[in-house]
């Protein structure tokens, strides 16, 4: 093959992994990124519907002046019922960062450890889940136990389990993915299973822990442990791609994304995590060593902005 051949095949394949590679660029995200923002809040929330969201919410605690609340689309696109700021909303993931608080504080107050294993906490897991007796609670907390991701079971989505055990029994028996400690891979696997040592630890549910101890103490009246515990009418509804559903309807009661809440509400409670108005400087430095940033929340682990970035100028290499 002379070099002028060659050269014409690497043409032939660059032009097609460019198109391959214009295939899988989200492109309503890029038109969204490079358009102009709109001058107010309300107006790119409104905008924002305009790319094919059904409903958003948008609180705004800026310092040194009040908050203030947004909405657009609509709260159940079926019964055509605008959304409200006022509207709660299932929280899902975010509702490890409240279950990370209790553990720090439990910590803290002696009550757990992190260099305990899932074997000392649940020894009745020990040969049913491997490495049982090397994973420790700090790296459940982290994400670097290598237990598989219950909500990674094929055909998860289509038919959910109703109960934690049923969640659990999906990943029991089933080899580890890695070593402990070694990787990260996020897991709900690893958040059900620290709602279980928290609810053996206190001799109760969790969920009243977090309600006594961070709730209460913040004033905050608008936030519920379980779907279970609030009228469903006042929810806002959930949709998806590739479902015809309200999501709304599934009560996901795993420790791993069970809690309801006003935006406002996660608003104040993230505000007080950061600030330092929620834990003690004990506490704060406890939940600092342990608990990992970087993950956007969604159950099934979505593609997040730095990934769609990546395509993106992946793509424009390669024209």
């Amino acid at each position: 093959m002379t070099k002028k051949q060659t050269k014409r095949i690497i043409r032939i394949l660059l032009f097609i992994g460019t198109a391959i590679s214009l295939f899988f660029v989200p492109w309503i995200l890029v038109r969204a990124w490079i358009t102009p923002l709109p001058d107010t809040v309300q107006e790119q929330v409104n905008d924002a519907i305009g790319y094919g969201l059904d409903g958003m919410i948008v609180y705004v605690d800026e310092a040194g002046k009040p908050p203030a609340f947004y909405a657009a689309g609509w709260k159940d696109r079926e019964k055509k019922i605008p959304a409200d700021p006022n509207d709660l909303f299932k929280i899902a993931s975010i509702s490890k960062l409240y279950v990370a608080v209790a553990v720090a504080k439990l910590v803290n107050d002696k009550r757990l450890s992190l260099d305990k294993t899932l074997a000392d906490y649940l020894p009745e897991l020990a040969g049913r889940i491997e490495n049982a007796d090397k994973i420790t609670l700090r790296m459940l907390v982290q994400h670097r136990s290598g237990i598989p991701n219950f909500t990674d079971t094929p055909g998860y989505w289509e038919n959910p389990p109703k109960t934690n055990r049923e969640n659990l029994d999906l990943v029991l028996d089933k080899p580890a993915e890695f070593e402990p400690g070694k990787k990260y891979r996020y897991s709900n696997t690893n958040y059900l299973l620290i709602g279980e040592i928290l609810d053996k630890t206190l001799g109760y549910s969790f969920h009243q822990y977090i309600k006594r101890e961070i709730l209460m103490p913040l004033k905050l009246k608008n936030t519920y442990g379980l779907l279970s515990d609030v009228d469903l009418d006042s929810v806002m509804s959930g949709y998806t791609v590739g479902y015809d559903g309200d999501l709304k309807h599934y009560d996901f009661t795993s420790p791993a994304g069970s809690m309801v809440a006003t935006a406002e509400d996660v608003g104040i409670f993230l505000r007080a995590l950061n600030d330092g108005s929620l834990l003690n400087d004990n506490e704060q430095a406890i939940y600092s060593s342990i608990y990992e940033y970087g993950h956007t929340g969604y159950c099934q682990d979505t593609p997040v902005l730095p990934d769609i970035t990546k395509i993106l100028m992946r793509s424009l290499f390669s024209l």
